[in-house]
């Protein structure tokens, strides 16, 4: 359920704002349809999140099916025209380009990176929002980027981890867990995975699969004789998508 102000929001109520069939219509179908109660304080923001979702999941099948390789970070590599890798395999944005060419090099590029799961989805959720923010707004938010794991976040992106989940979305990340993961592969000891539509994820490696297949994938890693299988996490890691739709906004007004 969505519910804007007090009011629960149709899809008729979003009207022009949804083309049939797409991402975006199909996301807040699955939002309005939900035992969950997605609330906001006007329709701008809502909209910002269902395009942002939308372009998150398009931005993924985009990343997997691009030359983007799965590395571990002491193999990693980057182009060297916009980022700096360093000793633990990240990567730096260099401070002389803008941040917005530098995260759309990596699909138009992709043959030139690699890395591992974590960092893809954090890939992932800059070349979603790279398409959905002003790039001035994108320039000045994430000024130094760093591109490793979630410890090295940028603050303005906002991730979060919201424990308990019941209902995810397309566009949230998801993480398959192998608590008996074999200690010669510890690299499969779980699966960062970002929700797409259908009942099919996208994770680094992996590819674009279903729960049952990555599953399996996990299990063919695990110490010989173990009978405890890898499963989903109920838990969800998304961006702060009301805090950059309020600064998207305030962007845009002082910049009509």
């Amino acid at each position: 359920m969505i519910r804007i102000n007090g009011n629960t929001i149709t899809i008729a109520d979003l009207g022009s704002r949804l083309r049939s069939g797409s991402i975006k219509q199909r996301i807040a179908g699955e939002m309005i349809n939900s035992d969950t109660v997605y609330t906001y304080p006007s329709l701008g923001i809502l909209n910002f999140e269902l395009d942002s979702r939308a372009s998150i999941v398009n931005m993924s099948e985009r990343l997997n099916n691009s030359l983007f390789t799965f590395r571990l970070f002491k193999d990693s590599m980057c182009n060297q025209a916009y980022w700096d890798r360093t000793y633990e395999g990240g990567f730096r944005l260099k401070r002389e380009v803008n941040p917005h060419e530098a995260i759309r090099d990596i699909l138009k590029n992709s043959k030139l990176y690699g890395t591992e799961c974590a960092t893809a989805i954090v890939i992932v959720f800059y070349l979603g929002l790279v398409e959905v923010m002003p790039e001035g707004l994108f320039d000045r938010l994430f000024a130094d980027i760093y591109l490793m794991d979630w410890k090295y976040l940028d603050r303005d992106l906002g991730v979060r981890t919201y424990g308990g989940a019941k209902n995810s979305l397309p566009g949230d990340c998801l993480y398959f867990i192998n608590p008996d993961v074999n200690t010669e592969t510890p690299e499969w000891q779980g699966e960062n995975v970002i929700q797409l539509l259908d009942g099919y994820y996208y994770g680094h490696g992996i590819g674009i699969a279903t729960a049952n297949v990555i599953i399996r994938e996990l299990n063919r890693n695990r110490f010989p004789g173990s009978q405890n299988s890898a499963y989903l996490l109920d838990q969800i890691v998304k961006p702060d998508f009301r805090y950059l739709a309020l600064k998207t906004e305030e962007y845009n007004r002082a910049n009509p």
